[in-house]
Order: C-alpha cells, then sequence, then structure tokens
C-alpha cells in the first residue's frame, strides 16, 4: 500500500476487484500526481480497463478506497463525477453522431453549466451570459484542436481522427481536474499520434490538467508521461519515470517482451 501523497490528486489505496472466482485488481495502490501526466501501462488482462472503470465509477470494487482532492468518491455515482472534476474519453467512440461538432462540444461545457436545464430554457440574461461564454471557450477549443472548419458539419459524417479529436475537446469543456484518456491513440495514423503526443502536453502545461492514460502504444506513453504504472494479472509491478519503467526488470519481462 502506498502512502498517500499531498500532492497528489487523486490516490488509488488497495483496490481490489473480482468477478466470480476471478482476480481483476488485487490491492492496487499509486498515486496520481498534480499537474502531470501518468501512464497506466501492461499487457492485455493486466488489469487496465478494469482500474479505468473503477476510476470513473462503472465498476465497483470490493476493497480498497479513492481519495480525490482529499475526499473519498467510493460513494460517488456516475452521473456525479464530471462535476465532481473527472472526465475521461474512451475507446470506443461515444458521441451524438447526427449532431454537429460545436453541439458535441457544448455538451461537454453544459455538463458544468450553472444554469441546470430547466433554467436554461428561459432566455434570462443569466443564461445568456453563460451561453456566450460556453461558446467561446468551443470556439477556443475547436480553434486548439484544429475543429473550427468543420465547426458546423455533423460528427458522424466525419474522418476518424477528427471524430477524436471532437471527443478529447467535448471532455475538456467539462473543464476536468483530472482528464482519463481511455486508448486515444488507437486508430490515429502517424501524424495524428504527433498531434495527440503535442495535445496531451499542451493539456497538462497550459490548462494545468491531470491527465491518466491507457495507452498501448508505447512511444507515445514514453514521449509525454511524467510517472508510469505497470500493471500486470492484476497486480502492480512497478511504477516510476519513464526511463526507470523502460529498464524495470518486471516490466520488460511482461510488457515489452524481453528476457
Amino acid at each position: 500500500m502506498v502512502v498517500e501523497d499531498s500532492n497528489a490528486l487523486l490516490s488509488v489505496k488497495g483496490i481490489t476487484v473480482r468477478f466470480g472466482g476471478i482476480t481483476a485488481l488485487d490491492d492496487v495502490s499509486f498515486n496520481i500526481p498534480r499537474d502531470k501526466v501518468c501512464g497506466l501501462i501492461g499487457p492485455n488482462g493486466a488489469g487496465k480497463t478494469t482500474l479505468f472503470n473503477c476510476l470513473s465509477r462503472l465498476y465497483q470494487y470490493q476493497a480498497g478506497d479513492l481519495i480525490f482532492e482529499g475526499q473519498s468518491i467510493t460513494a460517488t455515482p456516475v452521473h456525479a463525477m464530471t462535476q465532481l472534476g473527472i472526465g475521461r474519453t474512451f475507446q470506443n467512440l461515444a458521441m451524438f453522431r447526427t449532431m454537429t461538432v460545436r453541439e458535441n462540444i457544448m455538451v461537454g461545457a453544459h455538463s458544468k453549466s450553472r444554469t441546470g436545464f430547466i433554467r436554461g430554457m428561459f432566455p434570462t440574461a443569466q443564461v445568456r451570459e453563460e451561453e456566450a461564454t460556453l461558446s467561446r471557450m468551443a470556439d477556443d477549443l475547436m480553434a486548439k484542436l484544429k475543429l473550427t472548419e468543420v465547426a458546423e458539419r455533423a460528427v458522424g459524417d466525419l474522418p476518424f481522427g477528427y471524430q477524436k479529436r471532437v471527443e478529447f475537446a467535448r471532455a475538456l469543456a467539462a473543464q476536468p481536474r483530472l482528464l482519463l484518456l481511455d486508448e486515444p491513440a488507437a486508430g490515429l495514423n502517424h501524424e495524428e499520434l504527433s498531434d495527440l503526443g503535442t495535445l496531451i502536453k499542451w493539456v497538462r502545461d497550459e490548462m494545468g490538467i491531470s491527465v491518466l492514460l491507457v495507452e498501448h502504444h508505447m512511444s507515445l506513453v514514453m514521449a509525454v508521461s511524467d510517472w508510469i504504472v505497470a500493471l500486470n494479472f492484476g497486480k502492480k509491478i512497478a511504477e516510476g519515470t519513464p526511463d526507470t519503467i523502460q529498464k524495470h526488470p518486471e516490466v520488460i519481462r511482461a510488457y515489452l517482451g524481453g528476457a
């Protein structure tokens, strides 16, 4: 069990998950530092997706706790995670395909709206002011993610790489303090992969958002991560800087295919 760090944005403390007679996660503990990119790696079946779904409260765990900003989120329901400050993307895109790029991003922005759905139905000065603020935020995100030229196109009509950027923008529009990225490089070409690495570092450096990155593309993980946690068969086998992880014998055996 790791000691909770005062600089940690989120502490994973002894998380254990069992599905029937199978232990998917076995007493996993680590800290996600503030304003850093933390990579989560491991071979297929290591428990990465299970842990990710625990962090976003899609799965329940039989033991352990998750401490976010000093408070336990074990009892926090899924629908409250965005308000809490935890956002995520999905390996399998989950968007409103018939809605425009702008509309999809605005959905993310409205998840942190102060006026609420009912009050938003009435065009008061407060509602109009907030809508204008959220629209400017969407414009800024589309400019940064190179989506301005397709702002009014339906997401379902766009190439896969564009759709991935829209989902990224929608997650950022909710203004998370922690962003969970689930296999963001899947399906991207070399140029798109390079852009993604730049974007992840921009999110950390310019937006001050901590990132937990689950990714099989090792070169991306090593290039953007400040800290890496390695899992195998549901257990944490190593954690440290990218340089440390690349040289760690347990990681080499389990993930990198070494002797």
